[in-house]
């Protein structure tokens, strides 16, 4: 009796393990077998979750608050890139670690998406007045400027060339993607014209940061002019007397209201422009990354880019 009650508590042990495996594996099916989307910075992580309307199915690589050119991938990232359906990146020369990545680990190359392949680009440029970064004399290959989300149109293409993506590979999800797309690009057609807008009746054509300039494509899209302290990747932080010099002098000569600075960093420099000008100092955000509270209230490229409406109409009038 006693051996037939073991027998029966055992059989009863298995079916219930059996079940619970079965049960996470059934679970795990019911998801589709999607592992999910990897986005190495902010607005890739944006455009793939407006895109499929599912925030939990995107993972966002770089931490909200950090520096967006000094990221450096963990174990546990690299294998949630293996891992993923799609891994989506900027490109340049923030984005080299991928290449090793890629072939490291063999991964397919059609869940990549490489966000510089859906515009035109263009080479960073050195400006009268900028800190070059480089060394007068050094020589390095083409170089193209990896910000190209900066523009409202940029941003469109790339938002169509990623649904594309993810229809191809998910066609049941055709409507949804298409109509989610249409929404996003629908706000950001509205948001390029107010600043063309902006543009057109502005009583002044160019802006001054005193900070790095990450808006090339943004100020080649609306027929702006610019001067600034650094270039969009520059790790310096310190201007030379020659630089300030400059751009303080531009903004006294030109009578310009307001310096700019990016977001998340230290206002320093446009501090002491500001000082010696007057000048009011603003934020226009180029979107590399955002805050903890930004990201926890879920904010989005289309709200920074309204929020940016109002300061480049203070920054031209």
């Amino acid at each position: 009796m006693k051996l037939k009650k073991l027998i029966t508590a055992l059989i009863l042990v298995a079916l219930i393990a059996g079940g619970i495996i079965g049960a996470v594996i059934l679970n795990n099916r019911n998801k589709g077998d999607r592992r999910g989307i990897i986005a190495t910075n902010f607005v890739a992580y944006d455009f793939a979750r407006a895109i499929t309307g599912d925030s939990g199915a995107v993972k966002l690589l770089l931490k909200p608050g950090a520096e967006a050119h000094d990221f450096e991938p963990s174990p546990q990232d690299i294998k949630d890139i293996v891992d993923a359906d799609f891994f989506i990146y900027t490109g340049g020369e923030s984005d080299k670690w991928v290449d090793g990545i890629v072939k490291d680990n063999n991964i397919d190359t059609t869940k990549i998406i490489k966000m510089m392949d859906f515009v035109e680009l263009k080479e960073e440029e050195k400006v009268e007045g900028m800190e070059d970064e480089r060394g007068e004399h050094e020589e390095e290959g083409e170089e193209y400027d990896e910000h190209i989300w900066t523009s409202p149109i940029n941003a469109i293409r790339i938002i169509q060339a990623m649904r594309d993506r993810f229809i191809a590979k998910n066609p049941a999800k055709d409507s949804d993607y298409t109509n989610n797309a249409n929404r996003y690009i629908d706000s950001l057609k509205n948001i390029d014209s107010e600043f063309r807008d902006i543009v057109k009746s502005a009583r002044r054509k160019n802006l001054v940061f005193g900070d790095r300039f990450p808006f090339r494509y943004f100020v080649d899209e609306y027929g702006l002019s610019y001067a600034a302290a650094f270039p969009g990747c520059s790790d310096q932080t310190e201007a030379s007397s020659s630089t300030i010099s400059y751009l303080i002098n531009k903004i006294k000569s030109e009578k310009i209201p307001v310096v700019l600075k990016i977001e998340l960093t230290n206002s320093k420099l446009a501090q002491t422009i500001a000082d010696e000008t007057g000048a009011k100092i603003l934020t226009l955000n180029a979107a590399h990354n955002i805050s903890q509270e930004q990201f926890d209230k879920g904010t989005t490229y289309a709200d920074i880019m309204k929020e940016n409406l109002s300061v480049l109409r203070e920054a031209l009038n």
